[in-house]
């Protein structure tokens, strides 16, 4: 695996590796001590076109814990496509630090990134998919269920998106079932799903606009906000259409018992979920957020510490 972009790119055994780093990670880290410093004197590019917390905070202090250090760039300081072509500044970036990370807008300026790289690019977030969401949503359904997560159930409630979809192929690589619940026009394209099914045929896809039978037989419950970066002008309209999927009290008491809950934060709070929920019993939302720091860990060393 030379580029993160999807998780498409990664094996099953990448995807393995990635996680057996993350956990001995983490455990290093609860013991009080210091991580092994797979990444010294090595140094990650961050570029950011939108804002961030979780994504800066835990790449960051994933590369200061493995030893090495991160840089960050804002989109005023770079420009890319507009002040600098994605090639140039990939050709430059790649004889000077050991990784880019980039958090952008158009899937295709990781596209352009990678393609003129020669360090590892990772999609830290784009218009098409999360994945490095869904490595730390993956861990956290280990935690709460075990390793083998072969044959478990995750219902995604709300917009067919960017996490949505590398959910989807997330649990097509671990052997999950994955549901999605959205109102009619907002489903996961056609293109997209033909796309996973062709790759990953034994999955276990199914697709509804009826949030209460999504749940019904969920591991996990997966909510998102209705309203993402650069929708905001649609926000009244999707309050009102996605009103029906909102998790709360009522559609927990449609799924079993020990189904948890999971959201990839910011929560608009009562309005995608409530606060009964998010900051009830059954949510593991921010032992989600914090495994962001421990899966990204993992996916550094082997991207960039680790060879073959």
């Amino acid at each position: 695996m030379k580029h993160f972009l999807s998780l498409a790119d990664a094996t099953s055994a990448e995807l393995d590796r990635i996680f057996d780093l993350a956990f001995e990670l983490r455990a290093q880290r609860e013991r009080g001590e210091p991580n092994t410093p797979l990444l010294r004197h090595k140094t990650l590019e961050m570029i950011f076109e939108k804002p961030s917390l979780r994504t800066r905070v835990s790449f960051e202090q994933a590369m200061y814990e493995l030893g090495g250090d991160a840089i960050k760039l804002g989109h005023e300081e770079i420009g890319i496509g507009k002040r600098e072509s994605a090639a140039d500044i990939a050709r430059v970036l790649g004889g000077m630090v050991q990784g880019i990370m980039a958090r952008v807008f158009e899937h295709d300026k990781l596209v352009e990134l990678a393609e003129h790289s020669a360090v590892p690019v990772v999609n830290a977030l784009s218009d098409y998919s999360h994945p490095v969401q869904a490595l730390a949503d993956a861990m956290t359904m280990m935690d709460a269920f075990g390793r083998d997560l072969t044959g478990r159930t995750l219902a995604f409630v709300g917009d067919g998106n960017n996490v949505a979809r590398s959910l989807a192929v997330m649990c097509g690589k671990i052997g999950m079932n994955f549901i999605i619940a959205a109102p009619p026009g907002y489903d996961l394209d056609q293109p997209f799903i033909e796309s996973v099914m062709t790759s990953m045929p034994r999955m276990n896809f199914e697709t509804t606009h009826d949030a209460h039978e999504a749940v019904h037989h969920a591991d996990a419950i997966y909510t998102d906000t209705w309203v993402s970066m650069g929708q905001e002008q649609e926000k009244q309209q999707r309050i009102e259409t996605f009103s029906p999927y909102q998790v709360n009290a009522a559609l927990l008491g449609a799924a079993p018992d020990h189904a948890i809950v999971l959201h990839c934060l910011p929560a608009y709070r009562n309005l995608e979920i409530t606060d009964e929920v998010i900051d009830g019993p059954r949510s593991r939302v921010f032992q989600q957020a914090h495994n962001r720091l421990h899966s990204q860990k993992g996916l550094l060393a082997l991207l960039m510490g680790e060879k073959g």
